[in-house]
Formats: C-alpha cells, sequence, structure tokens
C-alpha cells in the first residue's frame, strides 16, 4: 500500500490506537524544542497535529504541511487558529511554501517514508531563514536494523507501511551539503533504559 493511502486509512485510530514511536517522539520534541526560540513554523508531516497544538504555544505562525487528505482533517477539527495553514502536498515534488519564510522546520516520523534525502534538504534550507532550525524525529536505525518499521492494525490484519532506512551519517553528510549544521543529537530509549536499542532519534541542525 502506498504511503498516502496508508496513512488515510490509519488517520481513525492514529491518535487513540498503543503507539510507543509516536509518543516517544512527541516527547523528544518538545524536550529538544523547549530550549530554543522561534516564531515561524514549517510543520512537514503534520498528521493529525499531534505536534502542533504545543509547536503553536511557542510560534506566531505556523505553515503545517502533509500527504494525507484525512491526516489533515484530523489536524483541521482540532486546530483552528488563523495562524495556522494547512496545506496538502508531496514533498517529494518542488515546494511552494515558501522561501526564506521560516526559522523553524519541524519533521516527525517523515523521513522514514523518503527514498532521497537530498531534495528534501535542499528545498528546507531555501525555506528556512539564516540561522533558522531544523528539528527531525524518526525511528532509530537501530530500530529498523531490528526489523522495526511503521505499521497498525487493521480489521484484516497489520498494516506495514513503505519505510526506508538512513544510517545517522545519511542524515548528517546530505543535511551538510546544503548549509544544515548539527546542532544536537539525542537519542531516548523506552522506560529511559540506555542498556537497550533507542527507539528516537532526534536531531537539531542549523542553516549556516
Amino acid at each position: 500500500m502506498n504511503t498516502k493511502k496508508a496513512y488515510n486509512n490509519w488517520s481513525a485510530q492514529y491518535d487513540t490506537n498503543i503507539n510507543k514511536t509516536r509518543d516517544m517522539e512527541a516527547v523528544a520534541l518538545r524536550k529538544v524544542l523547549s530550549t530554543i526560540s522561534f516564531e515561524i513554523v514549517l510543520e512537514i508531516g503534520c498528521g493529525t497535529g499531534k505536534n502542533t497544538e504545543w509547536l503553536m504555544t511557542k510560534s506566531s505562525r505556523m505553515t503545517c504541511v502533509d500527504f494525507s487528505d484525512k491526516m489533515l482533517a484530523k489536524a483541521k477539527e482540532k486546530i483552528k487558529s488563523p495562524a495556522v495553514q494547512f496545506i496538502q502536498a508531496d514533498i517529494k515534488a518542488d515546494w511552494t511554501f515558501g522561501e526564506d519564510a521560516y526559522d523553524l522546520a519541524v519533521f516527525s516520523l517523515v523521513l522514514e517514508h523518503i527514498e532521497q534525502l537530498d531534495f528534501i534538504f535542499a528545498e528546507t534550507a531555501k525555506a528556512l531563514q539564516a540561522g533558522g532550525y531544523v528539528y527531525i524525529g524518526e525511528l532509530h536505525p537501530f530500530k529498523q536494523y531490528a526489523g522495526s518499521k511503521a505499521r497498525f492494525e487493521t480489521e484484516e490484519g497489520v498494516e506495514v507501511l513503505e519505510c526506508y532506512t538512513h544510517h545517522i551519517s545519511d542524515f548528517l553528510l546530505s543535511a551538510e551539503k546544503y548549509g544544515l549544521e548539527l546542532v544536537e543529537l539525542n537519542e531516548f530509549f523506552d522506560d529511559d533504559d540506555r542498556t537497550t536499542i533507542p527507539r528516537i532519534l532526534a536531531l537539531l541542525l542549523r542553516k549556516k
């Protein structure tokens, strides 16, 4: 099943099913971004708005993008603010969200569905103001090495989404090509047990 159709199907239960990765990534985002200031946010893969509501409390304007029309419909039900614009778009095509417009771009559990990172980082760099930040929260590649993928249960069985494994160096080397340098790298573990495989990789980058 392609990614758009899968997330449309997942939208009805995305906020309510048991999902350690979704919940831990939300914790990671809040922890990493609580340390910086930002005003104008581009949220890529906003989904049902699981992070949008918190990001609104720290920003003055947001553009929220998602591929799934049904995920966006859920987000729009929750969020009625005129400071938040929702856009349905495929981020693998040229972005029309505004160049040099944002001081923060956010990716939450998005890049595992993107095979080629270079285009995404190139478009992100163009969208950011100088000194702007990029937050990336992903299922840790160590989890992917062990066979974990985005998945959800349906009446017909478990639906596994199409995913691509990106090593930590893949993120960093691709970002560096487009002037995005690493500020902070964090790993988040189930039950905060650092003897286990980390679940979430969180990167904070900054445009030079």
